[in-house]
């Protein structure tokens, strides 16, 4: 066993020592040591209860024969952090989970893991430190929060965060009261879980089961079930047989247990930040998978199940509906069946016997809300090397739309254009200069997008950005613009009034001018200098890699 390192031989006594101060006693050097990867905090909703999930995942390794470790890393809630400078942070705090896992399980010997992630960059930051590790390990997430509830005109509505987000637009717009804005934030979130749409830390959750990384039920069942907890028991127990069978990561997260991903994700019509996570998850497993790969996926996974910010269906009704495993089920005869679980037998056998409840919630493949996938790659002369949007939360008179540029190169610039209603029908919005490298730390921009949609310009109004948004964003919402502003990308040669096209079914992005325009314009512009040059960001941004290649570090 690697943990042999710590606790066998004359030389490990002072080692042992140690160990006996946290509670080991002599009869545990012959059993292997698990390290449970907790990352409970008290600031993040999705985080607050994962003492409880983690208590129940050690029961589980006791009972199978190992010796749980509880350790912590850190967690940033992307809604707190949002339209302020520490969102900066958020994308960039994904790779220092990866590192701090990394040394959390080399500096303490752990034989096996078990993840314990709940919000947006914790889940691929955990994913890829597990594939790099490459240790026997089994994840197992917080869960979802409840949908809140508030009586509006009348009756009984179901509201999330996103709810909030875009009432702010709504009272701009004079269509609400700050009187019920302040009720509906006292009751959208009404407990412990990531927050309850198909939003990022959903998405991720979910996508995780359908890799194989997790157990089925590990994306829906809500935070505050006590299927949950059961579920975190029997992940503490599956640790130690995955470890008796020596299946790793790295045995799992294939090129199709990533396929498989995809095309869930695309069935979900989850967020555009699942794209960013799952390329670098493949660049940390040695798997080239490019963005056109993406494309190929989409155009024959068909959008099945469409939740909030894309519909009034929650996570919750997804869950009662059969989950991911009745999503995939339906999917199966366009999934790789044989891809590897954690279950140790292939994916067929885990969803077979899985079938549909709801199809309201989960439709059929012959009757999908569209033939295609929920997320789209464009590209064209403004994104050379691509860009993301969600498709599926696009109105159908904004899927094609040719307008006149508004640009700017801050979030906080265009913010306050549309808070003062300078923004006009037709126009594209552009904010750059909030690239992974330009930012620093690639910010999500759902206050401009709920702005927008609150105030009921969604339908009129286009977004792109070299920066990202949040999995509650809706509407013509064009993000991770590749190469970025800050890397002299086309996005960089924008002028108020030029002309953009956007046709999301053809996966077009294109500006009206040449190429010799385009390189004329970036060729005229100043250095470009970065916001920050102090700290961790500084480091970041220098480091830094493309958003088409996942904003990993680069060697």
């Amino acid at each position: 066993m690697i943990s042999d390192a710590v606790k066998k031989g004359i030389e490990r006594a002072p080692h042992r020592s140690l160990l006996h101060a946290v509670g080991c006693s002599s009869s545990d050097w012959e059993k292997p040591f698990v390290g449970i990867i907790n990352s409970f905090s008290e600031v993040v909703p999705g985080h607050i209860h994962l003492r409880t999930i983690a208590q129940a995942v050690k029961e589980g390794v006791r009972s199978g024969g190992g010796v749980p470790f509880e350790v912590n890393t850190m967690v940033v809630c992307d809604g707190i952090a949002m339209n302020h400078a520490g969102m900066k942070y958020s994308l960039p705090s994904r790779e220092i989970i990866a590192d701090s896992v990394e040394i959390l399980a080399r500096a303490h010997a752990f034989d096996a893991l078990v993840f314990i992630p709940n919000c947006d960059k914790v889940v691929p930051g955990m994913l890829m430190a597990a594939v790099r590790l490459n240790l026997p390990c089994v994840f197992v997430s917080g869960g979802p929060m409840m949908a809140g509830q508030v009586y509006r005109g009348g009756r009984l509505e179901k509201v999330d965060l996103n709810s909030v987000f875009l009432a702010v637009g709504e009272v701009v717009r004079g269509k609400m009261s700050e009187k019920e804005l302040a009720e509906l934030e006292r009751v959208a979130c009404p407990g412990c879980g990531s927050c309850a749409g198909m939003f990022t830390a959903n998405t991720m959750n979910c996508l995780t089961e359908a890799m194989g990384m997790a157990l089925p039920g590990n994306g829906t069942i809500p935070a505050v079930q006590a299927r949950r907890s059961q579920l975190s028991y029997r992940a503490g127990r599956q640790v130690m047989e995955v470890l008796d069978r020596f299946i790793c990561p790295r045995d799992i997260v294939t090129e199709d247990a990533l396929y498989n991903a995809f095309a869930v994700d695309m069935a979900l019509g989850g967020s555009t930040n699942s794209v960013l996570h799952l390329i670098a998850i493949a660049h940390e497993a040695g798997i080239d998978f490019p963005l056109s790969k993406i494309n190929e996926i989409s155009q024959h996974i068909p959008n099945i199940c469409r939740l909030s910010p894309a519909s009034n269906y929650r996570i919750e009704d997804l869950d009662l509906a059969g989950g991911i495993s009745a999503v995939m089920q339906e999917l199966a005869d366009l999934l790789k069946l044989g891809a590897n679980t954690v279950l140790a037998k292939p994916m067929g056998e885990v969803i077979k016997g899985f079938t549909v409840k709801d199809r309201n919630v989960i439709r059929t493949t012959t009757e999908p809300y569209a033939v295609t996938g929920g997320l789209s790659i464009l590209s064209g002369n403004l994104a050379p090397e691509g860009a993301v949007v969600k498709s599926a939360a696009v109105a159908p008179e904004m899927l094609v739309h040719r307008g006149t540029a508004r640009v700017f190169d801050s979030e906080e610039e265009a913010t306050q254009a549309i808070l003062e209603k300078k923004i006009k029908s037709g126009e594209v919005v552009v904010i750059r200069y909030e690239g992974p490298r330009g930012g620093p730390g690639m910010r999500e921009m759902l206050t401009p997008t709920s702005l927008l949609s609150g105030m009921g310009m969604d339908r009129e109004v286009a977004l792109i950005t070299d920066g990202r948004f949040s999995g509650a964003t809706r509407g013509a919402a064009i993000g991770h613009v590749s190469p970025e502003a800050a890397e002299r990308g086309p996005i960089a040669a924008l002028k108020d009034g030029d002309l953009i096209k956007i046709d999301i079914p053809a996966c077009k992005l294109e500006v009206e001018l040449t190429q010799e325009e385009i390189a004329q314009r970036l060729k005229n512009l100043p250095p470009f200098a970065s916001r920050i040059n102090t700290g961790y960001l500084k480091r970041y941004s220098d480091g830094v890699s493309s958003a088409s290649k996942g904003a990993v570090f680069v060697d």
